[in-house]
């Protein structure tokens, strides 16, 4: 499983521009909203998410300022009734632990089961921070970049309007 240090190495070999912002640890919105990570229009909250039966997972990537209960995001992506992903799925599926959660934990998904659904305002920003498998640093970088990167390495990407 990536690491911080892994995850800038995929970044560099792939030619990805980004910019990389180094803080203290931060659980939540509101963590990272008081450690005053620069470019705030740009953060975004990462919900990981199963359908009932257990069969289907997803990474939900929206604008941190953006509401939506689970039934609203169910009926966006078409899913069987969702509910929050059990921490050892965090774990087993992206390497990930609570907190730390990030569309580049995809990159961990060797099995290709989580799929990566992006919120439209997210695609159209153009830009999005998102931390390198690790919540004590974040970066910015071009959303059409992390979307080429993970649908290289085979993860299912899609762009929804939530």
């Amino acid at each position: 499983m990536l690491d911080k240090a892994a995850t800038l190495g995929v970044l560099d070999r792939a030619g990805i521009v980004y910019e990389l912002y180094e803080h203290e640890a931060v659980l939540t919105v509101e963590e990272a909203r008081a450690a005053r990570i620069p470019h705030p229009e740009l953060a975004c909250k990462n919900l990981f998410l199963r359908d009932d039966k257990h069969r289907a997972h997803y990474l939900v990537v929206m604008p941190d300022t953006k509401r939506r209960d689970l039934k609203e995001i169910q009926a966006a992506i078409g899913s069987r009734r969702l509910s929050f992903a059990s921490t050892d799925d965090l774990q087993r599926l992206l390497g990930l632990a609570p907190g730390a959660v990030t569309p580049l934990g995809a990159l961990n998904d060797c099995t290709h089961r989580v799929e990566v659904v992006l919120d439209a305002e997210v695609a159209r920003n153009g830009q999005l921070l998102a931390h390198p498998c690790d919540n004590t640093a974040t970066v910015v970088l071009a959303t059409s970049d992390l979307i080429h990167l993970l649908r290289e390495r085979g993860e299912t990407v899609r762009i929804v309007e939530l």
